[in-house]
């Protein structure tokens, strides 16, 4: 098989409002004719709706944020970056509940100040206002129609009637079937995302925030991307920091109010009388062993699946197994039971092994060049399990162990490799891609290596891991370095090279479900440098389609 990688707010009733009528004020439509003043309404009630299920289904929220420097090649470079990994709350608006320790976020960009970052501001960014875009408080003027994917929307400017800083300025797209917002696109000053600590002062981002049809009926939102260029604040003689940032939220169904009603749905069967002596039998001390490191890995899996941090098993597994049986059969590995590979929703860049299962952050497989690297990185875990190290604590067969809040499960799960096998590992790759049908394109591995530890200074948080062992830290490549040498300098300028990709450039999440696919998006050539990018935070526009009835799920009516 070839593995392809080119890789609460109550609804609110319209309002009817006689104002005067025309052209310029009135969507024009043949099939269905509104006027601006009914399609502000049915937004304002869309919203209400929307803001209700966002609290009640309480998704996981993933903030990363790179601070930039402006460089002459490559436009701006990544300096800096800040990540935030939590839950959306809501207690009198709304709020960010950290699933990873928040650590002292703070740039000291001039000795006069320092910025930090609120999360509960990030948290904010899904919904350009939390109070409603209602006519009472905003004016609407119509610009035009246009699709955006499959939706044909209504293309709407919106601005606060009256002081500029109550509320949202910019513009939304409003699909017109149930008058969803699917997208907006401007600033939200009512919503403050960074504090300057000197001088108290908070600012907010301008946003480009973007919403999916997960279910008939049911937007929500996923993904969010914010850019500040130019934030000086001439009143207090200060220049602020340049930065992008991407929001990213899923998990609504893991959190949702569904999962914990499903125990109604439980049906008990009559129990089936066996009687075979075949499966009476005691199971030798061997098999009981693995049994219970199985039970382990199992109730690990279970606890990450429950939380929303891990993707469902689906398509992406397998392409990943795929790789994975390359390199055994390549090898002449055979290894039972079979090797699964699952994926971390996450952004840092991390693998870890579970038992007889790999793991692999979504982060990690977007900005891996090609297979070869790829393979390279399911190869260390690999040659964990082929050297039989410790690749589960059998502490987790015992069901306590991981009933603990998902605020602290993170700390929980760590899977660390002491500094001798993580060595030997290292030595059985360089072993097993030799024999791989990756063996003559070990360079453009190394060249990726290269990249990390080139950035391992700036991005100290996209490679640091949340549970598996570091690629790279304080500066110094841990992994592989055999690797790194046999590839070229890094040239940022050339065009043909690419050692790593962007953020976003493999994977799409869904963000109900939590599954994963692969972005189906062309190859572009490109025209600078300044579009390669690596390990960088871009935007990112889904394809928006309209969801098919699903009948194995459906979410509660909130």
């Amino acid at each position: 098989m070839r593995f392809t990688f080119p890789i609460q707010l109550a609804l609110v009733a319209g309002v009817v409002v006689s104002a005067p009528r025309s052209h310029a004020q009135q969507p024009a439509s043949s099939d269905d004719p509104v006027t601006l003043e009914e399609v502000a309404d049915r937004v304002t009630r869309a919203e209400g709706a929307l803001g209700v299920r966002v609290q009640t289904y309480h998704p996981i929220v993933e903030v990363y944020i790179q601070n930039l420097a402006p460089d002459e090649k490559l436009g701006t470079v990544p300096v800096k970056d800040e990540y935030f990994l939590g839950q959306f709350d809501w207690e009198n608006g709304p709020k960010f509940k950290s699933l990873s320790a928040i650590k002292g976020s703070k740039n000291f960009l001039s000795r006069k100040f320092s910025v930090q970052y609120l999360p509960d501001g990030f948290a904010a960014m899904s919904v350009p206002d939390w109070h409603l875009l209602d006519r009472q408080r905003y004016d609407f003027k119509y610009i035009r129609r246009e699709f955006v994917g499959e939706a044909r929307c209504i293309v709407l400017d919106v601005k606060p009637k009256h002081d500029i800083r109550d509320g949202f300025s910019g513009r939304i797209w409003v699909e017109d079937r149930d008058y969803n917002i699917v997208r907006f696109n401007g600033i939200s000053r009512n919503v403050d995302q960074t504090l300057s600590t000197f001088f108290r002062k908070k600012l907010s981002f301008h946003v480009d925030s973007w919403r999916v049809n997960v279910l008939p009926g049911f937007w929500l939102p996923s993904y969010v991307y914010c850019e500040e260029t130019d934030l000086n604040d001439n009143q207090n003689m200060i220049q602020l920091p340049r930065i992008k940032a991407q929001v990213r939220l899923w998990g609504y169904e893991s959190k949702g109010v569904e999962a914990q009603q499903q125990f109604t749905a439980i049906r008990i069967d009559e129990p089936a009388v066996r009687d075979s002596s075949d499966q009476a039998r005691q199971l030798s001390p061997v098999m009981s062993q693995r049994r219970w490191e199985q039970e382990a890995e199992e109730n690990v899996l279970e606890r990450l699946n429950k939380s929303g941090l891990l993707s469902p098993p689906g398509d992406i597994d397998k392409v990943l197994e795929t790789v994975v049986n390359n390199l055994e059969v390549t090898n002449g590995i055979t290894i039972e039971p079979p090797v699964r590979c699952r994926v971390l929703l996450t952004s840092p860049l991390e693998t870890f092994t579970l038992g007889h299962t790999i793991v692999i952050s979504r982060g990690l497989i977007d900005v891996l060049p090609d297979e070869a690297s790829l393979a390279t990185m399911l190869a260390h875990e690999l040659a964990h399990i082929v050297l039989g190290h410790p690749v589960i604590d059998t502490k987790f067969a015992f069901a306590d162990r991981l009933m603990v809040p998902d605020g602290e499960l993170l700390r929980t799960l760590q899977f660390h490799h002491e500094e001798r096998h993580e060595s030997a590992a290292d030595t059985k790759v360089i072993e097993m891609l030799k024999q791989s049908p990756y063996k003559d394109k070990l360079a453009n591995v190394g060249l990726f290596l290269r990249a990390i530890a080139a950035s391992a200074k700036q991005l100290t948080n996209l490679i640091q891991p949340h549970m598996g062992d570091h690629i790279a830290a304080g500066g110094q490549l841990l992994r592989l370095s055999e690797l790194v040498q046999q590839a070229p300098e890094l040239a940022p300028e050339r065009l043909d090279q690419i050692a790593a990709l962007p953020l976003g450039a493999r994977l799409v999440v869904n963000p109900w479900s939590g599954r994963v696919d692969l972005a189906r998006t062309p190859a572009v050539p490109l025209l600078s440098a300044r579009e390669k990018t690596p390990l960088s935070v871009t935007p990112l526009m889904p394809y928006i389609t309209y969801a098919e009835a699903s009948p194995q799920s459906s979410p509660g009516k909130p």
